[in-house]
């Protein structure tokens, strides 16, 4: 503004002096100029104060919000730590709490927003003054909760052959009570709790456990008998409680134990720890298959290739009410098999019958081995459909010469 009111008076003063000629008006000129590049300066310097402004802004905020962070994690770390005690018995508003660890018992008073919440054998964190401040869920082990399957397989019983039997008594078994429970009330029944699946492998065992995973609108848990046994003393038991609660939590369920006889044989002593640590972990297992507390709607589907080796306390009714065998498949089942697992291919002249008269003995996963190599004889041609020289070919490769090389190896 001061600038702008020098240039205005010289004017003036230039217009008014008849002796200063053209050298005055020249140097006010020049002055004038100097001046006005001295405003552009000075506009450029706001313009980039602005911008330091801002940046200066943004920077305040961000160290405004970590100066909060810090307040916050220092708020947390002045309150006193938190307790975990077991609720041993609810008494009206009162609660009888044990403390973790030291095992003593104190009453407190539950507050009104956790009362709805209390039971007794919940965990409850508490203050230093034994003030409960929140339930906390059940301790279960990590390794039990990623048992749980979240999505089903993609199997039903229409994709198993041969079985045709043994999927009734299953469905008999685990479904009948999970969807019509009323059919068993009505009669006065008491509904089978668990199945037993043996047989040579290859046969479907899993299969069809993947195929009641697949139906049951039910929790499924399945886990193999070898993750149940622990290298620590305790940790087998604590698994297999941790396996069962979760399923009560979740029920209506459905557990599945594959290759139980890793975990279920009979029980023996060789005098040493991982002898004993087994020996614990199958009467955990026996208990709470058919022990003091009832199981609850939770149904049992065990796998096994030896049936042979399984303690007879586990085989007990009570404990798994069916035994169902899973055979080899007999030329009907074989059949079937070869037009399930065809279903989708192409095929060219090919006799189902003469297949299942080559194939006399032979497991479905040998079976359906037989389909996919025939499948991959196409491939390798640039084929379009597969013949019946090609199951041919895949039989003599998988079957026969395997057969003469187990032969000639009894000989060297």
């Amino acid at each position: 503004m001061v600038i702008v009111k020098s240039i205005a008076y010289m004017n003036d003063a230039i217009a008014k002096s008849p002796v200063a000629g053209g050298t005055l008006k020249n140097d006010a000129d020049n002055e004038i100029a100097q001046l006005q590049e001295n405003i552009k300066m000075l506009k450029g310097q706001v313009k980039d104060m602005h911008s330091r402004l801002l940046e200066a802004a943004v920077l305040n905020n961000k160290y405004i919000q970590t100066i909060q962070e810090y307040q916050t994690q220092i708020e947390q770390l002045k309150k006193p730590p938190l307790f975990i005690c077991s609720v041993v018995e609810v008494l009206g508003d009162m609660a009888l709490l044990r403390q973790h660890g030291s095992n003593q018992e104190v009453v407190t008073k539950i507050p009104d927003d956790i009362l709805p919440d209390i039971e007794s054998g919940a965990r409850v964190a508490v203050t230093g003054n034994l003030s409960i401040v929140r339930v906390m869920s059940k301790s279960v082990d990590v390794r039990a909760r990623v048992m749980e399957l979240i999505e089903s397989p993609n199997i039903d019983y229409d994709m198993i052959g041969g079985l045709k039997k043994q999927i009734e008594e299953v469905i008999e078994t685990l479904e009948l009570p999970l969807t019509n429970p009323e059919l068993f009330i009505d009669v006065g029944v008491e509904p089978p709790h668990g199945i037993m699946l043996y047989g040579p492998p290859g046969n479907g065992k899993t299969l069809v456990a993947k195929a009641v995973a697949h139906r049951a609108k039910a929790t499924f848990i399945r886990m193999s008998g070898s993750e149940l046994v622990q290298k620590y003393i305790g940790e087998g038991a604590r698994l297999v409680r941790d396996v069962f609660e979760m399923a009560r939590e979740k029920a209506p369920s459905i557990v599945f134990i594959d290759e139980i006889d890793s975990v279920g044989s009979r029980r023996t002593y060789d005098g040493t720890t991982g002898s004993s640590e087994v020996n614990r972990t199958m009467v955990q297992l026996l208990a709470e298959l058919d022990g003091f507390d009832a199981r609850g709607d939770v149904k049992i589907v065990a796998a096994t290739n030896r049936i042979d080796l399984l303690d007879p306390a586990l085989l007990r009714p009570g404990r798994f009410d069916r035994i169902i065998e899973i055979p080899s498949p007999d030329a009907e089942g074989r059949k079937e098999i070869f037009t399930i697992h065809t279903r989708n291919m192409k095929l060219e002249d090919v006799d189902f019958d003469e297949l299942v008269g080559l194939t006399d003995g032979l497991s479905g996963a040998e079976l359906k081995a037989i389909v996919t190599e025939a499948g991959m004889f196409v491939i390798r041609r640039k084929g379009k459909a597969v013949t019946m020289q090609d199951f041919k070919d895949a039989y003599n490769k998988l079957i026969i010469k395997e057969t003469r090389e187990e032969v000639a190896g009894m000989f060297v």
